[in-house]
């Protein structure tokens, strides 16, 4: 589908790269914002389940008052590929990528960004562990890079923890804080590292969890209660790991393992398993809990 001009609510148009759960997620938030996006995937099969996805989170966050109603909704357009969107000459006041959360994958699509989309332009990387320098080598313009990680799901978590690589630009982190600050988000900067912030706290301890369960300590259900009642957990670790998604907080933990050689991120066995038997947490159906399938 032919990307358009972008819509007067806002003037902008967002592209966002990948339409799974967090490429999904930000699109929605955008959209419920009034501002146009235009989303990409090469899976045609998620990319046409994509607006009806868009569609019910943009709805359930108004019916829960996390986002301004009364507000007509950003247009949405989809396309396989970046340069399919761009073919009208239609350009982009940011591009987010995220796709899944491997190096390679997540470099690739960079560099091809960084080809396409016009000087000046903030690229924004969405990861959870991956250093922006590292993604950085793969652009021609890493001043325009700047990583971003979006807790899921976007429409319903308030802050966003912003990465600064070494080589980010002071326009590019202005432009997103700008563009942050227009979605109703807190920004967060932090500097650049192996899973930032949140990661590198909630991940290894996600790890702990499982392996609690895994050693017949205790049950998911009572890791869950006994965070939420005594420590003030939201939502307790293991609930969080099947809203992560399980493959995404293995991919996450392999990050941090590889690149720090801390053994407490090292993926236990159980959260292995899980991923082999396809039970990613909710967006299978399954994971510690059970859910209604949500497709990936």
């Amino acid at each position: 589908m032919a990307a358009e001009n972008a819509t007067p609510a806002t003037g902008r148009r967002l592209a966002v790269l990948g339409a799974g759960v967090m490429g999904t997620g930000i699109a929605a938030l955008a959209v419920g914002h009034g501002m146009a996006v235009s989303l990409a995937d090469l899976d045609r099969r998620r990319l046409d389940e994509a607006p009806a996805r868009i569609d019910h989170q943009v709805r359930t966050a108004r019916l829960m008052g996390a986002l301004p109603g009364g507000r007509e909704p950003g247009a949405l357009v989809t396309g396989l590929s970046l340069a399919d969107l761009m073919a009208d000459g239609t350009r982009f006041t940011a591009v987010v990528e995220a796709v899944t959360e491997d190096p390679d994958t997540k470099a690739k699509v960079l560099a091809d960004v960084s080809a396409l989309v016009a000087p000046g332009t903030p690229i924004i990387s969405n990861t959870s562990a991956i250093p922006i320098g590292e993604l950085a080598r793969a652009t021609t313009r890493p001043a325009e890079l700047v990583g971003t990680h979006f807790m899921n799901p976007p429409c319903l978590i308030g802050t966003v923890e912003v990465v600064r690589g070494a080589r980010t630009g002071e326009p590019t982190l202005d432009a997103l804080r700008a563009l942050l600050a227009e979605l109703g988000r807190e920004a967060v900067v932090v500097d650049d590292a192996p899973g930032f912030v949140t990661s590198r706290i909630l991940h290894p301890m996600i790890n702990d969890a499982a392996r609690v369960v895994a050693e017949g300590t205790a049950s998911a259900e009572s890791v869950d209660r006994l965070m939420q009642g005594c420590l003030g957990h939201p939502t307790g670790p293991l609930r969080t790991a099947d809203l992560i998604g399980i493959d995404n907080l293995v991919d996450s933990l392999r990050v941090l393992h590889d690149r720090t050689g801390d053994e407490g991120s090292r993926p236990c066995a159980l959260l292995l398993e899980m991923v082999a038997a396809g039970h990613l947490g909710r967006k299978s159906g399954r994971g510690f809990y059970t859910y209604e399938y949500e497709g990936d």
